[in-house]
């Protein structure tokens, strides 16, 4: 054992770092700490004061405790409530931590003394002293410390490494900052670290003066401006003048007298009014109370318009801005019949569906024409929070009200037609569902008393005309979609857009341009020409956008040659426009094996979906390619397992499927594609794979199959036969379910198809291969 360790009883400290010459006091509360300072008085011995690495440990180990502490002498114990000593101690030289020992009743330690080389030891030391004094010094003035006179301390003391242990337990800064510096044996170091940390704490005190200032002055402005506002009150009011405030008050009494308000609104209006008043126009609070009252008197409680209801009216308003659409247009008008025969609102909220451009949202504001009613229209695609519905609550940082208050306040109306465009597109996330709020909106039973969180009064909504859009119903909220009357607004025929392009768009456009059709000639055929090879959709937005393109050049090409006139012909279009983006597929010239036309719907109307079927030998391994959602994989899974289930009937081997692969793939595999109607498809495609026999190619076919090869029914029927006529197929098969759709279908497309009927998968395959008997139950 080394002969120069000394045993003294250990006190672990949190929080507080001791260095040698400083009398300090702190509080005792631990039972083995109490029990070692009792020790030591009784054995009037020295303690070991060490400071602990982390404050929350109860008990620390060696590890947990730095290395280097303070030899401390017991000047005065103090018993205080609650079992806790207060102890004053007095620093007396540095020591190294070598072990903890000790007993159950208190903590001893072994410790080594340090020592520490003399002042003239250490060479240029007093300039070092003289600079820390300058900083020293320099930091108690800038920070005003009423403990300046401790400088004079300094002018007594002669012992260098007493005047630096002074300085570090004076300053007030980290407790790692200040063990670094106790750890530190050499005296020439320890100073420049306390030169360094004196230097920082100086430009942190120089930060907050900064702070303090600009915060003085602004309270100062504040105040030299109220003391200024009050004296240009008192002199008003000696003149016998009103001040802004007091006339802004009386504009807005005088906004609530004329204003057709409800008793509750004009209550609270004068409330308000009053609240004005107390807080003297100035501040926040004036700022949220004026913005308020603006709210309130700017809705129009009791203006509304008057209702023509002239079905005639409505009926012609539609035929002029809409071409086709009869029945939508049918089905609106009898909506407007039924409201004005009634002369009530209530009933099923319409809901025109259909792809874009298809004028759904025209056909809206075609009716609140008919009606004489203000039109004002809400996005509501992508919308997530509910209180972009309901508003803000006041109690909110920029609180506002929600989308509805503002339509009624656009509308200037308290029966205008307000059409909430893209329903379902609605989101949802943890700042609430607004669907749930439209619920509200959209009921008639509930929303005469419909409550903006901003308002926080009653708005009646039942005077208000609501008609939504979607694309799809198929993501619309169940509880709104029960709620509202379904009109689908399907895609257009070829002779439809060649109608609308003709006698709408060209002529808008042309009109738009100060341009008339002498000036630029547009044939049939190059209409026709734009319409199936620079278009896609089912509406005709794009339409509108490709012919303005081709105005807009063709006006540039006129004004570079110097010409009154241009004819556009079919090598000009190209040129005008660029390469044809779109051709629509054509069937094969040929009967194939394996390969069927089904029918698709997409976003930008119908579509034909070829099906390709390939088989070889294998393990019985199933492969679908072309970018199938989940939906037209469990079709092609269904189509197999079916096919397996019912390989007697067509002449396969029943063990087919143990050294056979089957390969799946719908060509154009960038696209996705999903959805169950390619059921039917699927099925013909592996019997005619499986049986190496042809299927026509001249037929399309569209059906959701099930397991025991029923056909059900799909949507979209009448898109699909446009696309199917128009690659150039002349028989469809269609489930027998969708019967009552056939009518949809435009007659001169009808007129071109021979539509059959299927209830069962073996009534496809009679008429879709080619070369097979007739297959029985």
């Amino acid at each position: 054992m080394n002969d120069n360790l000394i045993t003294l009883p250990l006190i672990p400290l949190r929080g507080i770092t001791i260095f040698p010459s400083m009398i300090i006091h702190f509080d005792v509360a631990r039972e083995k700490s109490i029990t070692a300072l009792e020790s030591a008085m009784e054995k009037d011995v020295e303690v070991f004061l060490v400071t602990q690495k982390k404050i929350k440990d109860e008990v620390p180990k060696l590890k947990d405790l730095y290395t280097i502490g303070t030899v401390c002498k017991i000047k005065q114990l103090l018993k205080l409530p609650n079992d806790v000593i207060r102890v004053l101690v007095e620093g007396i030289e540095r020591a190294k931590l070598i072990e903890i020992t000790g007993n159950e009743k208190y903590i001893e330690a072994n410790i080594e003394n340090l020592e520490e080389l003399e002042n003239k030891e250490y060479e240029g030391v007093e300039a070092y002293i003289r600079t820390l004094k300058k900083c020293f010094a320099k930091y108690i003035k800038m920070s005003e410390n009423e403990k300046s006179n401790i400088l004079k301390i300094f002018e007594e003391i002669k012992d260098y490494d007493e005047i630096v242990d002074v300085i570090s337990a004076y300053m007030l800064v980290e407790d790692e900052k200040k063990q670094g510096v106790l750890e530190e044996l050499n005296l020439i170091k320890r100073i420049e670290k306390l030169i360094i940390i004196i230097n920082n704490e100086i430009e942190i005190v120089k930060v907050e003066k900064r702070i303090d200032k600009k915060l003085k002055n602004s309270m100062d402005k504040v105040q030299k401006e109220y003391y200024l506002r009050e004296q240009i009150k008192i002199i008003q009011e000696e003149l016998g003048e009103d001040n802004d405030e007091k006339k802004e008050i009386i504009k807005y009494e005088e906004r609530i007298k004329k204003a057709k308000l409800p008793k509750n609104v004009k209550e609270k209006a004068l409330y308000e009014i009053s609240r004005l008043k107390a807080s003297e126009g100035q501040g926040s609070e004036g700022n949220v109370i004026r913005s308020y009252l603006d709210w309130i008197l700017d809705l129009p409680w009791g203006t509304k318009t008057k209702d023509t209801f002239e079905i005639t009216k409505a009926s012609k308003y539609l035929d002029e801005e809409h071409y086709g659409l009869e029945e939508v247009k049918e089905r609106i008008i009898e909506y407007l019949a039924v409201k004005k025969h009634t002369n009530s609102l209530k009933g099923p909220i319409l809901c025109l569906v259909g792809p874009p451009g298809v004028g759904k949202s025209s056909i809206a504001k075609s009716v609140a024409n008919a009606l004489g009613r203000n039109f004002v229209r809400i996005s509501l695609g992508g919308l997530r929070d509910e209180a972009e519905i309901r508003g803000h609550r006041k109690t909110y940082v920029g609180a506002i009200p929600g989308r509805i208050i503002y339509a009624m306040k656009e509308a200037k109306s308290n029966n205008p037609l307000i059409l909430l465009d893209e329903i379902d597109k609605l989101n949802s996330d943890q700042r609430g569902n607004p669907a749930d709020a439209l619920l509200e909106v959209l009921d008639s039973e509930q929303n005469k008393e419909f409550r903006d969180n901003y308002l926080e009064l009653d708005f009646n909504l039942s005077e208000v005309l609501f008609i939504t859009t979607a694309n799809s119903t198929d993501t619309i909220p169940g509880p709104l979609y029960d709620r509202m009357e379904i009109i689908e607004v399907s895609g257009y025929t070829y002779e439809e857009k060649f109608h609308i392009a003709k006698k709408h768009i060209i002529p808008k456009v042309l009109k738009n341009h100060n341009l008339t059709s002498e000036n630029i000639k547009i044939s049939d055929s190059i209409i026709n020409e734009v319409i199936n090879c620079y278009t896609i959709e089912s509406g005709v937005r794009g339409l509108e956008r490709v012919i303005g393109k081709l105005i807009r050049k063709s006006l540039t090409e006129m004004l570079k040659t110097n010409k009154e006139s241009l004819i556009i012909s079919k090598g000009k279009l190209e040129k005008l426009l660029g390469p044809k983006p779109y051709t629509y597929d054509k069937i094969d010239k040929e009967d194939r094996v394996g390969v069927v036309n089904g029918m698709a719907w997409t976003a930008y109307g119908g579509t034909t979906l070829p099906i390709e079927v390939a088989v070889m030998k294998g393990t019985g391994k199933l492969e679908i390619t072309g970018q199938l959602g989940e939906v037209m994989q469990e079709s092609a899974k269904i189509a197999v397992g079916y096919v397996r289930s019912n390989s007697n009937k067509y002449g396969l081997e029943a063990d087919f499927y143990k050294n056979t692969d089957i390969y799946i793939h719908a060509p154009e595999g960038s696209i996705k594609k999903d959805g169950p109607s390619a059921g039917v498809a699927m099925v013909t495609a592996i019997v005619s794979a499986l049986s190496n026999k042809k299927i026509r190619r001249n037929i399309a076919m569209t059906g959701e199959v099930t397991l025991t090869g029923k056909v059900l029914a799909i949507g979209g029927l009448k898109e699909k036969s446009i696309a199917a006529q128009r690659s150039g197929v002349d028989t469809i098969i269609v489930p027998k379910q969708n019967e009552k759709d056939i009518i949809k279908i435009p007659n001169s497309i009808k007129n071109k198809l021979k539509i059959i009927l299927v209830e069962d998968v073996k009534e496809v395959l009679n008429n879709a291969l080619i070369g097979v008997d007739t297959i029985e139950n």
